[in-house]
């Protein structure tokens, strides 16, 4: 009769402790991303650093404002039921909402680096409408042009656009000058002569180191 008991007490024991176990595992599963992502917040933009060549670095060169800050790409976080996403308009893909842990491969794969900034304290309240306008907006194609229209997107347009209805951000006269020469970066000829376009000098718009230099924003750090 002991022997019973005794081997019915292992038995439960191991059960239990396999129970535990597995809590364990879902529970660490669960939390991972919580502690991963611990800094971001609803409604955070995350900016892309630049790169120093190709598009990125020709992007960079006319629009640069902040020595210490270069971005060629942005991008606006949502959580919802402890998921992660980034909702942003990207040459491949367009206007999409990607797993945050996926945006944050693609960019690691490039060698960039994402930075977090945040709307300050008084201008929180403008988030809810943004990520609705920003879901809004998904599955347009990405606009290659850069010149603004209602059918395609760029990324600080896209995010421009969600935030559009509280004037969060401002569009301005785009300018393709290189600093350094006081003419026309090369780059831009070039890549609107191939379109047959002509360079949109003074047209508005938008780029994503223009809203980092938003003094609606704070810096939080790198993610």
């Amino acid at each position: 009769m002991i022997n019973l008991k005794e081997g019915l007490f292992q038995k439960s024991h191991k059960i239990l402790s396999r129970i535990i176990f597995f809590v364990t595992i879902l529970l660490l599963q669960y939390c991972a991303p919580q502690s991963q992502y611990g800094k971001l917040r609803n409604g955070d933009l995350l900016f892309v650093t630049a790169k120093e060549t190709g598009l990125s670095g020709a992007i960079n060169n006319v629009t640069q404002k902040q020595k210490e800050a270069s971005f060629d790409h942005i991008g606006i976080v949502e959580i919802a039921n402890n998921h992660w996403y980034v909702l942003h308009a990207a040459p491949k893909g367009g206007s999409q909402k990607q797993e945050l842990k996926s945006f944050l491969t693609d960019q690691s794969d490039d060698g960039q680096k994402v930075m977090i900034y945040r709307l300050k304290p008084e201008y929180q309240k403008s988030i809810p409408a943004a990520l609705k306008k920003a879901e809004s907006m998904l599955g347009k194609p990405y606009n290659f042009n850069y010149i603004l229209d209602e059918s395609s997107y760029y990324c600080s347009d896209y995010i421009e656009r969600s935030f559009r209805e509280d004037h969060i951000f401002k569009l301005e006269p785009m300018t393709f000058i290189d600093p350094k020469t006081g003419k026309t970066n090369e780059f831009w000829t070039e890549f609107y002569k191939k379109k047959n376009l002509k360079v949109p000098q003074g047209e508005l718009g938008c780029n994503p180191n223009g809203l980092a230099a938003s003094d609606k924003l704070d810096k939080i750090g790198e993610l």
